[in-house]
């Protein structure tokens, strides 16, 4: 009597149902479900050791596959008679299934190895605690593991090995990728040309014609940037010049805001009679190569030319390295605590930053590029690494303080913040981990447009520099409105040049 309720208790213990990752290709002895000591003890291992299999398993399924991506293997009930393993652990009557890990196709980390286990939790009220082969239903059933897969402790092992080999290589093989395509038209440095240029300016010499409007198209986060461009906007008004600033959702997608893009070329067009030039820093400049490249056809008469300041056209290691998949930081959810920031605390949009990884300008380009008639100047800039640059702050606004006489004006003082540091920082990690000069957030490589006119000043300039204003100012040195005002200009020359080479061509 007393053994009949042992074996009806042992037959419900529940690691038996649920926790089984410890047995692998065999099952556990006949021995311990008759001892309960032991018993006990393997029940505790085995959900021990399911608890540190989970935590490196992938959750990805498919539906080619079963649990957790994993390939089952069925046989028929007959050809699991005689083993007294499989008695022992079936005295219930239930199906037992084990997955086998399918193998892995391409760079997919080998994290698919778990086993799962189903048998029915019902108490035998047989008196027997193992049942001989023939008590077996001749209908069921068990899924079991094939006998040609690696254990599942090494191919963990070899799905850690994958995520730190691709944490470490990083973005090493994406970086210049347009640069190496075959297909892509070389570019044309003319460095000089634009030191010319700038000096005429700062002379008080300006050849921007006021016979086009200007747009500037802002970057990522722009909308929490008060004075972004406005010094430009103002340096181009008080010359004659119409300009405008786009009032995009800098945190939306470039093919979203590739449309309102061209809806703003447009009624700036129908509106002044007058084609545009384009200037986008950052990602305006990919979102306005992203609008030219789709609409061409419906702006090739309303657009004069292109300028992409520090933009990543070929895509940033920055936002490359943070979204990739099957990295360590999967563990940590980088990419879950990124969408909290911009999706969450920014109101933005995700795919603002999936949109510039390597993966996405690939695809994107592979569908859109920019029309070879179409003027395009490309400005890459390096940052300073130096460490007196590690201690810069900038001004990125003013504050009033509120007064309390109507004859007294408000005082105001600068608000400052350390961009100019966190630059820094990032060109020098990129420096180090890829030995590839960038403005902190951009490599120049990646900044060049194939077929552009490009421009490789000597000044050290990061990624921030054309939104904010240092603290230390050097008089001696273009400011950032300058600056654009000498692309723009020449863009002009470099759009004049290129009707002049189609115009012999006709001929």
């Amino acid at each position: 009597m007393d053994r009949r309720n042992n074996t009806n208790q042992e037959s419900s213990e529940p690691f038996v149902a649920n926790n089984s990752s410890l047995r692998n290709n065999r099952v556990i002895p006949q021995l311990l479900t008759s001892v309960p000591a032991l018993n006990d003890a393997a029940s505790y291992l085995s959900e021990t050791t399911s608890l540190f299999t989970r935590c490196f398993m992938d959750y990805s399924e498919s539906p080619s596959r079963g649990f957790g991506g994993q390939e089952m293997v069925t046989f028929g009930s007959a050809e699991t008679r005689g083993s007294p393993a499989f008695n022992a652990a079936s005295s219930s009557g239930s199906d037992l299934a084990v997955c086998k890990p399918s193998q892995p196709s391409g760079d997919a980390p080998l994290l698919h190895e778990g086993l799962k286990r189903t048998l029915s939790r019902e108490s035998s009220k047989r008196g027997s605690a193992a049942m001989n082969s023939e008590d077996l239903s001749e209908g069921s059933s068990s899924q079991v593991l094939s006998t040609h897969a690696s254990p599942n402790g090494i191919s963990i092992f070899q799905g850690l090995i994958e995520r730190v080999r691709r944490t470490v290589r990083g973005s090493a093989d994406d970086i210049g990728w347009l640069q190496r395509a075959s297909h892509m038209p070389p570019v044309e440095d003319q460095t000089d040309r634009f030191v010319e240029i700038l000096d005429d300016i700062r002379h008080g010499l300006h050849g921007l014609p006021n016979s086009m409007v200007y747009l500037l198209v802002p970057g990522l986060f722009s909308n929490h940037g008060p004075l972004y461009f406005v010094n430009t906007k103002t340096s181009f008004s008080k010359m004659g010049l119409a300009c405008h600033i786009a009032k995009i959702h800098s945190e939306a997608s470039v093919e979203k805001n590739a449309r309102e893009i061209k809806d703003y070329i447009e009624e700036i067009y129908w509106g002044s009679r007058k084609r545009v030039l384009l200037l986008g820093h950052s990602k305006g400049g990919v979102d306005a190569a992203a609008a030219l490249s789709m609409y061409w056809t419906d702006l090739k008469d309303k657009v004069a030319g292109l300028v992409l300041a520090q933009s990543p056209y070929g895509g940033s290691p920055i936002a490359s390295d943070i979204l990739r998949e099957g990295q360590l930081g999967d563990y940590v959810n980088i990419r879950k605590l990124m969408e909290t920031l911009i999706c969450k605390v920014i109101k933005g949009d995700m795919q603002a930053l999936e949109d510039l990884t390597y993966e996405r300008r690939k695809e994107f380009l592979s569908k859109y590029h920019l029309p070879r008639e179409l003027p395009v100047v490309s400005f890459q800039t390096e940052a300073s690494i130096s460490p007196a640059v590690l201690a810069t702050l900038s001004r990125v606004a003013h504050a009033e303080l509120p007064t309390f006489s109507a004859a007294q004006p408000a005082a105001t003082f600068p608000v400052v913040m350390p961009l100019g540091a966190v630059m820094a920082a990032c060109a020098q990690l990129l420096q180090i981990r890829y030995g590839e000069k960038s403005d902190g957030l951009v490599t120049c490589r990646d900044a060049e447009v194939p077929g552009s006119v490009v421009v490789r000043p000597k000044r050290k300039l990061d990624h921030a520099w054309m939104v904010y204003s240092e603290l230390n100012d050097n008089p001696t040195e273009a400011d950032a409105s300058q600056v654009c005002e000498a692309l723009l200009t020449l863009l002009v020359e470099v759009g004049q040049r290129k009707r002049h080479e189609l115009s012999n061509k006709d001929e």
